[in-house]
């Protein structure tokens, strides 16, 4: 069974940064696309970014590109997120997948494994 663990959320005023960490268990790794995704209270999970762990090839959504940089350490077992010009609509839980089925996706669907989730709370 795969685990995911994510760490790295908090409280930021707006315009701040933060950076987000899910360390991955050695068969969540099998994975070959991490992923981040967000769930702001009250809506549906929404896809950040993406990374292929083979290539390193990375993706955004239009509402992060330029703000927002995923990256990984493999020595670490570990992707991040690195955040920044935060905004209140940046508010929400930010949960780590991984998946197997394609490394520009942004739907859950396409992810198999998940973690808790780490909240951030921007203030104005």
């Amino acid at each position: 069974q795969g685990v995911l663990v994510e760490s790295g959320g908090g409280s930021v005023q707006a315009g701040g940064s933060l950076t987000l960490s899910c360390t991955a268990s050695n068969f969540a790794r099998a994975y070959p696309y991490m992923a981040w995704f967000r769930r702001p209270p009250g809506k549906e999970p929404e896809g950040v970014a993406t990374i292929d762990s083979g290539s390193g090839r990375t993706y955004y959504s239009d509402s992060v590109k330029g703000r927002f940089t995923i990256s990984r350490d493999d020595a670490k077992n570990t992707v991040y997120l690195q955040m920044s010009s935060l905004g209140p609509e940046d508010a929400a839980m930010y949960l780590c997948a991984a998946g197997a089925i394609s490394d520009s996706s942004l739907k859950p669907a396409d992810y198999q494994q998940w973690g808790q989730g780490t909240q951030v709370t921007v203030s104005s």
